[in-house]
């Protein structure tokens, strides 16, 4: 853990804002570690070694960038690639399908995304590919990323500056919010079995 501590301090601000914009932004982000990375930096800003302020303006930023990048991408691609009848992952259905769901809980799931690792990665380009609205889109968007970008980095802040050593114990935070983040999914997923 200390290796990971160690690239996040030198990597700075930039190298949270590029972690946080790759994962929001491009599909080959949902590999990145962003809760993790997010709750990282809160426990470093609450040691001195960065300033909780500057890293969530950094957050906020990539998060907000990546997903316009996102939005664009699949607005711009999506229609041809969807376009193809005989195609097995990209079908034309598999779209109108999320233009319905766009159409009907859009919104909600944009800013809810912010907060499930995976789906954050792919929403943006989801909701271009849909043609959500793009006030809408950016409304919802940049609320989840001021909600996702300031609220984790301070709660990780405020328990880092009361849990004298919290920093030891950042490998088994991250899996108990990636557990809560992920359980959602896993329960939806079993009701639409259903």
């Amino acid at each position: 853990m200390e290796q990971f501590t160690h690239a996040i301090l030198s990597a700075s601000y930039l190298g949270i804002f590029l972690v946080v914009f790759a994962e929001t932004g491009l599909l080959l982000g949902a590999a990145l570690p962003g809760d993790s990375l997010l709750i990282l930096a809160g426990i470093a800003a609450a040691s001195g070694q960065l300033s909780l302020g500057g890293v969530i303006g950094v957050v906020v930023a990539g998060a907000i960038l990546g997903s316009l990048v996102g939005y664009l991408l699949g607005r711009r691609f999506g229609p041809a690639i969807f376009s193809r009848q005989n195609s097995r992952l990209f079908k034309p259905e598999y779209r109108e399908r999320a233009e319905e769901f766009f159409a009907r809980q859009g919104p909600v799931s944009v800013m809810l995304a912010r907060f499930m690792p995976f789906v954050r990665a792919v929403v943006p380009t989801l909701a271009g590919i849909s043609n959500m609205p793009f006030g809408l889109y950016m409304l919802y968007s940049v609320l989840g990323a001021l909600l996702w970008g300031a609220g984790l980095p301070a709660l990780a802040y405020f328990f880092g500056q009361r849990i004298p050593g919290l920093d030891h114990y950042v490998l088994l935070i991250v899996a108990a919010v990636l557990v809560l983040s992920v359980v959602p999914l896993l329960i939806k997923a079993a009701q639409a079995r259903r």
